[in-house]
């Protein structure tokens, strides 16, 4: 098929690479409103909580779009030279209480994996199949399902995920990672301190925690509509393609304009998948000027929203189901209360 053909590489190089004017443009519409408007929220607590809380509304899309530029900093896409994607990706990460490094390797890992049944498991949303979830004993069947909960997933998720889980160092971590993580923690903890002592705890708290909640929730349903979709790509060993993995088991998110701003393109994540040097300010100018890119699954924001329903694969029928559909398919004596 035209997503085996290696021309692509050479079609996609001329948007690979970062233009120095457009990445400072980047960062001038994305952490700086993002600072403005964390300073408005700070002062409009002497008015209104439910003025801070509006602000943290378009705060948040800031911080989303933020996180945008972090992530390609760790493609090392955003600026020029490595170099100033890592130091750039270390201050912004600070801001997003990730640790560059960890996050980095992770998140290569997804992308080197991402739509193998074979190696699941590392900077991806946890997905099993009917036949897995059939086997599991009802007490990880209830793990599952309290992960795969929207209430969990996109409410305390950003939580534990940012906040938790993000400060503990992995027992298989490498050296580097280790003092990454452990460094990265000392900074939070001494920026978060110099910030309360500033401006009090609980103003603190009233500030970042709807930021975390309604960015960080945000980001999470990006992330997992991306490749949680009906017809999403599963194979498994020698059957598996990096390309075909991106052009079908990567979805279009095509959102309006103001979102897919404040998304930072990453809805076009097919292209991005076949080709992460892609700074996030030229996906929309590849896909439009690539053929390749124009019969790949597309979802509208509606989509994404009902593709939260789908939380395991059928490998039978080569799709995500939902778990009423999977019930049909298990014998009624397995199908949990």
């Amino acid at each position: 098929m035209a997503s085996e053909r290696p021309f692509w590489r050479e079609a996609l190089a001329p948007y690979e690479g970062a233009h120095l004017g457009r990445s400072i443009l980047g960062l001038a519409t994305s952490v700086v409103p993002f600072f403005a408007l964390a300073v408005l929220m700070y002062l409009a607590l002497d008015v209104s909580y439910l003025l801070t809380l509006a602000l943290s509304i378009p705060a948040s899309g800031f911080l989303v779009r933020t996180y945008i530029v972090f992530h390609d900093c760790t493609h090392g896409a955003f600026m020029p030279t490595k170099r100033a994607n890592t130091w750039l990706g270390t201050v912004l990460g600070l801001l997003l209480f990730a640790t560059y490094a960890h996050w980095r390797h992770n998140h290569a890992v997804h992308h080197a994996t991402a739509g193998d049944l074979d190696r699941r498991g590392v900077g991806d949303v946890a997905t099993k199949s009917v036949a897995e979830y059939e086997a599991m004993t009802p007490r990880a069947r209830l793990g599952y399902r309290l992960y795969r909960n929207p209430f969990v997933m996109f409410g305390l998720g950003p939580i534990l995920g940012m906040i938790v889980q993000a400060r503990l160092v992995p027992g298989d971590a490498r050296p580097r990672i280790r003092r990454a993580i452990i460094a990265t923690n000392v900074a939070l903890a001494v920026i978060v301190g110099a910030l309360c002592l500033l401006i009090g705890p609980l103003a603190y708290l009233q500030i970042q925690l709807p930021l975390v909640l309604i960015g960080g929730g945000t980001g999470i349903w990006l992330f997992y509509v991306q490749h949680q979709f009906e017809d999403v790509y599963w194979e498994t060993g020698e059957q598996w393609s990096y390309a075909d993995a991106a052009l079908r088991g990567s979805s279009y998110l095509k959102l309006p304009k103001v979102l897919q701003f404040f998304t930072g393109n990453i809805g076009l994540h097919h292209v991005h998948h076949l080709s992460a040097r892609i700074p996030n300010y030229n996906l929309q100018r590849a896909h439009d000027a690539n053929p390749i890119f124009h019969d790949v699954p597309t979802l509208t924001l509606a989509d994404g929203i009902r593709a939260v329903r789908l939380k395991l694969y059928d490998e039978e029928q080569r799709r995500m189901v939902t778990y009423a559909q999977a019930r049909r398919m298990l014998r009624p004596a397995d199908v949990p209360v």
